[in-house]
């Protein structure tokens, strides 16, 4: 259970970003990698915070209940 986060955050990358793309250098992957986990984190909305985006939740300090 503990990596089952990390382990979901690669798959997205993997499949939104990674295998959609044919980076001709090294650090043209790094700029594309940058730009998405930006998108990730600021604009694409997840379900499991609500619809909120993760930096939302983060910088405002909202705290979220689990479901029971």
């Amino acid at each position: 259970m503990d990596n089952v986060f990390v382990e979901r955050l690669w798959r997205s990358l993997k499949y939104e970003e990674v295998y959609l793309k044919a980076y001709e250098s090294v650090s043209e992957a790094r700029q594309s990698i940058a730009t998405y986990f930006r998108y990730f984190n600021n604009e694409r909305r997840h379900s499991s915070l609500r619809r909120r985006t993760p930096a939302n939740v983060f910088f405002n300090h909202e705290t979220l209940q689990k479901a029971a």
